[in-house]
């Protein structure tokens, strides 16, 4: 199974993302790393990614072959990180036959209703535990 994490900015939360599963799920399961920019990339290559992609057009090109997308609900509001999550980035993330793990960070002022205010460590915690859980529940052919 393809696990595929998504980041902008400076990749802090991709990179706690990507080191996070590289412990959960080994090296049998390879975590791709896209960023919105070269510096979020950077530092989810550094936390352990086996590959990594830069921008619309190598999130276009990787997110058909993947199963899983760990990133933050900011990723599929456009003009959200600073305006570096476009619209083409959003129909790449959203068009994806992958099951998406969000993470309801809220800088966006964006509000899901029914969902608890966690710390990010939670949020994180979580996500490694869905991911693990999904990849476990795929029998090997």
């Amino acid at each position: 199974m393809l696990v595929c994490v998504i980041d902008g900015r400076g990749g802090g939360l991709g990179s706690r993302l990507v080191a996070g599963l590289q412990s959960e799920l080994g090296p049998a399961h390879p975590i791709v790393a896209l960023g919105t920019n070269r510096a979020a990339a950077a530092a989810m290559k550094r936390a352990g990614a086996t590959q990594v992609g830069v921008g619309a057009c190598a999130m276009a090109d990787t997110l058909p072959t993947v199963d899983v997308i760990v990133t933050s609900l900011n990723l599929v509001l456009p003009g959200s990180m600073l305006g570096e999550v476009t619209p083409e980035i959003v129909h790449a993330i959203l068009g994806a036959r992958a099951t998406k793990v969000l993470l309801p960070l809220n800088r966006a002022r964006v509000e899901i209703v029914g969902a608890r205010a966690y710390s990010l460590e939670a949020l994180i915690t979580q996500s490694l535990s869905r991911v693990r859980s999904l990849v476990n529940s795929v029998q090997p052919a």
